[in-house]
């Protein structure tokens, strides 16, 4: 085995290339702690007048300097869920389709469109979703959910097209190519030998996505939900053009409202006191430490499962 060049001050290549590497991945944590530093400063003043009460309050009005996030978290939080709980299943399908089922050649055109769709501008998606989605969530969608789920608090708010729910649906059609393009990409990973093997113990197609194909990808198919979930957390001009933009608390999905991104969109151009630019960067540090949680604990669920799999 030749050995591993080395340059005249000692240090072989393979100790170059480690330290390159290892410098790389340094700077992503160090960046981590800048970002979260600097946000904790440029919030001093909102968290010294607030405190914990500004996770809590429901109040945001700048002529007053009262300010509260907990409109704009839960509206985060709801249309995050309403985006994942369609695109999920939705992504999962394409991508099953795609590496299972699809003829040959449509593989590579409908593999394609998926890709484009990805590279669309989140705007693009916002103003197609205003002119396109908001009139038939108007017309069809919510009226239909109003008179026959309205005794549910989910749908109990008179629909206007605009709110949580079209604002999670512009959010699952943004995030589902990214899902479903990285998932197929799993998919077609897993050994053809493994497949072939459960096809000739007589296993049926679903037998073999539930039994092989997915356990052998299962840390990809999570990565790809990760990443889904994040855009999803962070989007701010596509929710912007739809959620409807209202300091109003309810749990009504049909109900206009707000979230973080979207209030950072709209307002943080237009604030000039101390006090109010300081509660909007609170509102992006509050942002910037649920996508850490959410998706620290999604890591962790994951690592878990692994070990009870003994992977």
């Amino acid at each position: 085995m030749p050995a591993a060049s080395t340059s005249k001050s000692g240090f072989s290549a393979d100790q170059l290339f480690r330290l390159l590497t290892s410098a790389f991945a340094a700077f992503i944590a160090v960046l981590f702690i800048v970002m979260l530093a600097v946000l904790w400063h440029q919030s001093q003043p909102s968290i010294d007048k607030f405190g914990f009460s500004f996770l809590i309050s429901s109040d945001w009005n700048p002529v007053t300097d009262q300010y509260g996030a907990l409109i704009a978290i839960i509206g985060t939080l709801l249309t995050t869920f309403v985006a994942m709980f369609i695109a999920l299943p939705v992504s999962l399908g394409i991508a099953l389709f795609l590496a299972e089922i699809a003829p040959y050649w449509m593989r590579g055109p409908v593999g394609t469109a998926i890709e484009l769709l990805a590279a669309i501008p989140s705007i693009v998606y916002g103003m197609w979703g205003l002119f396109v989605i908001v009139p038939i969530m108007a017309s069809s969608v919510e009226p239909w959910l109003y008179h026959h789920l309205g005794f549910l608090p989910l749908f109990s708010t008179p629909p206007i097209g605009i709110g949580i729910l079209t604002a999670g649906l512009v959010l699952a059609l943004m995030i589902i190519p990214f899902i479903a393009s990285i998932t197929r990409d799993v998919f077609l990973m897993c050994p053809q030998n493994l497949k072939e093997s459960a096809y000739g113990l007589g296993a049926t197609n679903w037998e073999v996505v539930k039994d092989v194909m997915i356990p052998y990808g299962i840390k990809g198919i999570a990565g790809a939900v990760f990443l889904g979930l994040g855009r999803a957390l962070g989007e701010t001009m596509a929710v912007t053009f739809v959620i409807g933009n209202a300091y109003h608390l309810s749990w009504s999905l049909l109900a206009p409202g707000n979230s973080i991104a979207s209030t950072l969109a709209n307002e943080f151009t237009e604030a000039d006191g101390e006090l109010y630019t300081s509660s909007l960067i609170e509102l992006g540090l509050v942002l910037f430490l649920i996508t850490f949680i959410v998706l620290s604990l999604a890591e962790i669920w994951l690592h878990s499962g692994n070990k009870k799999r003994g992977i």
